[in-house]
């Protein structure tokens, strides 16, 4: 009975799709973010889903689009580059069948990227994008949210539409995303015209919020915990009064602690203690390995070269918790030793640089650095603008922004250096920027413009 319920589901888009082909690029943003293949049992597991749909919508592109009004930005460019070295190191890393794995997704990733912001002609299709993934994502976390309100959730315990640790449905990766998109949500509530700013549509955006900051609580992941503290810095910089907006902030936040589940205090307890946390000593030995790595090999090894590492790492018992239990012997209360292998990355930094190297890391950090650099230029250039038709441009670089900010700072602490979600984003910040860039030009470049002079000209000489 599900699988009949999303075949209809996505019958009923496609055939939007057919009339309006842009409609295509939205399906696949939704296909990439909740995954129906695999919430389905057998009706859509089997089918190349993605694939489809992307074909549909290159060709929707190709055949209805005006291609004057596209634009290739030169972080497009950037990430063309990209892909073919990552292709390289595929075929030419350590690994070669285990790069193949992780090849099979990312490609499909960056090309959709690179795609993406040619079909963002015009303000209306940079809104649509955005409240797509802003709902798509927002699917799981209303489901999380819920979850999480009615039994704590848990560290590897919350289960959202389906017990799977892959893309977003993992804990870390969907607890940053659900406090990163937080900044759209509010942007969508405000200058949103597909559901136009009304009672509705504020208190729906109020729980989403809500149900967004309960995500990191119910997955017990720190990555989260680190966001929200992320984007309450971030807030400071727009808000009129910055100390007492601080001092709320702090309040609600000691307010909160007792109604928080105990695991979930223990477990962000580790933050300060990590040299007693196994998972923390292991992600300190495994980027001083891959520092080591990368100096003999400077390319990099290719995808998932981690699993070439082995590790050695001391781990000290925890002084403030005695009666603390470890699978490993202690002797004489000394610290443990402990011999691993094969053991992720745990950064998108350190993912980047072992398996990319010193070139793709470069690569992707002028992606994500450059994106950063342009919303603070298109905040600057359009948040004084008097114009009604361009109010909405400054609040969405803003958000954008914030939102590419806590991505950098969350990706830190979790290996997401191609997460489909984040080009996405990424791509959706090429659009904006290209499309902006289009309209000055067109209104310094317009015949009215340029008709202008000749007519004061004439007035004055008669």
């Amino acid at each position: 009975m599900r699988d009949l319920v999303f075949v209809a589901y996505l019958l009923a888009l496609l055939l939007l799709a057919f009339k309006r082909p842009f409609i295509f690029t939205l399906v696949y943003a939704y296909i990439d973010i909740v995954a129906p293949q695999r919430l389905s049992y057998f009706l859509l597991n089997s089918v190349p889903l993605s694939l489809i749909v992307f074909g549909m919508a290159f060709l929707g592109y190709l055949i209805s689009d005006d291609k004057k009004d596209s634009r290739f930005s030169v972080r497009q460019g950037v990430m063309v580059l990209l892909l073919l070295y990552c292709g390289y190191t595929t075929f030419q890393g350590a690994l070669p069948e285990a790069a193949m794995e992780k090849w099979d997704w990312v490609w499909k990733a960056i090309v959709f990227a690179i795609f993406l912001p040619l079909t963002l002609r015009t303000k209306l299709r940079i809104e649509a994008l955005t409240l797509f993934m802003v709902l798509c994502a927002g699917t799981l976390i209303i489901t999380g949210g819920i979850k999480t309100l009615g039994s704590g959730g848990g560290y590897g315990v919350l289960v959202l539409l389906i017990d799977d640790n892959a893309g977003l449905y993992e804990g870390s990766i969907i607890s940053m995303v659900a406090i990163a998109i937080i900044p759209l949500m509010l942007w969508l509530s405000k200058f949103g015209t597909i559901f136009p700013p009304d009672w509705r549509v504020k208190y729906f955006t109020m729980a989403l919020v809500f149900a967004s900051l309960l995500i990191p609580v119910g997955t017990q992941a720190r990555t989260g915990l680190v966001c929200i503290g992320v984007l309450a810095v971030l807030q400071l910089r727009f808000v009129k009064y910055r100390f007492l907006y601080a001092g709320v902030a702090v309040a609600v936040g000691l307010a909160a602690i007792p109604f928080l589940p105990q695991s979930f205090s223990e477990r962000m307890g580790t933050i300060q203690n990590y040299e007693a946390d196994e998972s923390a000593s292991t992600r300190i030995a495994v980027w001083e390995w891959t520092i080591e790595y990368v100096k003999a090999n400077p390319m990099g090894g290719g995808f998932n070269a981690y699993m070439l590492n082995k590790l050695t790492y001391e781990l000290a018992p925890d002084k403030q918790a005695p009666d603390q239990e470890f699978e490993y012997e202690l002797e004489d209360d000394g610290p443990i030793e402990v011999v691993d292998e094969g053991r992720a990355y745990h950064s998108s930094y350190f993912e980047m640089l072992g398996e990319q190297g010193y070139p793709g890391l470069a690569m992707w950090l002028f992606i994500h650095l450059g994106g950063i650099w342009r919303m603070e230029v298109l905040r600057r250039r359009y948040q004084h603008s008097k114009k009604q038709s361009e109010a909405w441009v400054a609040p969405l670089a803003i958000a954008l922004e914030n939102a590419h900010i806590i991505y950098m700072v969350g990706s830190l602490f979790v290996g997401i250096a191609f997460q489909p979600f984040v080009y996405m984003l990424v791509a959706l910040q090429i659009g904006l920027d290209t499309y902006m860039s289009r309209r000055a030009q067109e209104a310094k470049w317009s015949p009215i413009a340029k008709a202008l002079p000749t007519a004061k000209w004439s007035q004055a000489a008669s």
